[in-house]
């Protein structure tokens, strides 16, 4: 009798959490490109944990950000409203005072009877929304602990090199700010909630600068560091809007003057590690919670990053490197009313997609009213079915009328002043092959054209 008792009271806990609202755990990377072991962007790449999530749902393997640098990114995801649209094209635009109507993401799940808490950097800047936010941690005017700093800096020896700059730290994993960050995150999955829960969990690294313990760099031998394959004339057939962007004298030549290139690359693994760590740090504690059956999680980074691309650093630029990013979604099985059967363990979707996509993807996956400010398109079809018909490309934008779109094949870019790269990267995936000026490919460049944005909002920093 008491098994059967036993029986019928797990089944009807099943049942309860299969009719409630769906928690998300929304967790969020800075600046990781493809360099983790599910998408082989490095073959040295150590990522355990990203890759472990990645095979127990759906990993997006052409996800793009909207734009690539961290503000005008992360207010396209939070919003659902493209740089195009909203006008805020750089890191330095205040987002709010562009969109103050704007309903962010969290605000919308705090509208339909959610909780929504967070830690980390979520948004850009120190400032974390306190209107997206029923609770934030550290504080609404604080996105994260400091991190601690080497004694002596620049560890690289890069004269003016502020926070360009990497090397081991001697401190345990708890004086990191992420590590806190994800500590703060644990102890919410694992609290009652009176409410289903919106949580995000902002990662910092492997933002630079690159200091991270002594431990994740000890993951790797230095000196047998595979380096981007980088060929000399790289930027001979790119128009001056993209020399411009790529500052070839810039990061490139110091990095290369102070023999800093292998040890940069160190530093960017290492901190990707640190990171993986915090990430499944957080996995395994949705795992103790009891959470996971009915707990939507969401990963994705707000942009890729050059460590040489181009003869490019960091990322203000609409090439494949800056512009895509990792993106997975784990959907449990119980959710059979908007994703029969949930994602699927292992599954791989191909389809170019945007960031923008993820505002309505999650509302429909939660049963939630749709947003109509949002631009994107949820991705539920393809979470169901990898091979349904998606003819949208990516769009990628980096400042006012520049932008670059990507299709399964192609990867187009025009800039304001009129400048064209367009690359096929069937037979080119590292685009090292400008194909814009060949004249059997201008029926191409037309059909690719008719997806750049029609609105083209001022900067939003220019208006009144």
């Amino acid at each position: 009798m008491k098994r059967i008792i036993a029986i019928l009271a797990v089944a009807l806990l099943g049942f309860v959490q299969a009719q409630a609202k769906p928690n998300v755990l929304f967790i969020a990377i800075d600046d990781l490109n493809d360099w983790i072991g599910a998408l082989g962007g490095h073959p040295q790449a150590k990522t355990p944990n990203l890759d472990r999530l990645a095979k127990r749902g759906t990993l997006f393997t052409r996800a793009y950000c909207q734009a690539p640098a961290c503000n005008p990114s992360r207010v396209s995801l939070m919003t659902g409203i493209l740089p195009s649209t909203s006008g805020v094209y750089l890191n330095s635009q205040p987002w709010r005072a562009a969109l103050p109507d704007a309903v962010t993401l969290p605000q919308h799940f705090m509208k339909h009877g959610y909780w929504a808490g967070g830690a980390g950097k979520i948004y850009h800047g120190p400032f974390p929304d306190p209107a997206s936010w029923n609770l934030f941690w550290p504080s609404a005017t604080k996105n994260r602990p400091n991190d601690p700093q080497p004694a002596k800096r620049p560890v690289n020896g890069i004269p003016r090199a502020a926070h360009f700059d990497w090397g081991p730290l001697d401190v345990p994993d708890e004086k990191m700010g992420d590590h806190q960050v994800a500590d703060w995150v644990t102890g919410q999955l694992v609290r009652k909630h009176d409410k289903p829960f919106f949580l995000a969990c902002g990662l910092y690294r492997p933002h630079l600068p690159w200091y991270v313990p002594q431990k994740y760099f000890d993951l790797f031998d230095v000196d047998k560091l595979t380096l981007p394959n980088v060929p000399d004339g790289d930027l001979g057939d790119i128009p001056a809007a993209g020399v411009k962007m790529a500052k070839p004298q810039g990061d490139h030549a110091r990095v290369l003057k102070h023999g800093q290139w292998r040890k940069a690359v160190h530093g960017y693994l290492a901190s990707t590690a640190f990171a993986d760590a915090q990430v499944g740090r957080v996995l395994a504690a949705l795992e103790e919670s009891g959470r996971a059956d009915n707990t939507i999680v969401v990963l994705w980074t707000d942009h890729g990053w050059h460590l040489g691309e181009k003869k490019h650093w960091r990322k203000f630029a609409l090439w494949e490197e800056a512009s895509r990013t990792p993106l997975m979604f784990v959907v449990p099985k119980r959710l059979a009313k908007t994703l029969p059967g949930g994602t699927r363990a292992g599954s791989r979707v191909d389809r170019p997609v945007g960031l923008i996509d993820l505002y309505p993807t999650l509302l429909e996956l939660c049963g939630l009213p749709a947003n109509p400010a949002n631009e994107g398109r949820s991705l539920v079809p393809l979470l169901a079915d990898e091979k349904a018909e998606w003819p949208r490309p990516a769009l990628t934008t980096h400042g006012r009328n520049n932008h670059g779109l990507r299709t399964p094949r192609w990867r187009y870019i025009r800039y304001a002043d009129g400048g064209e790269e367009l690359y096929d990267h069937k037979a080119d995936p590292n685009e090292w092959r400008n194909l814009a000026d060949h004249p059997d490919l201008a029926e191409t460049k037309k059909r690719l054209a008719n997806w750049l944005p029609k609105t083209n909002a001022p900067n939003a920093r220019q208006r009144k």
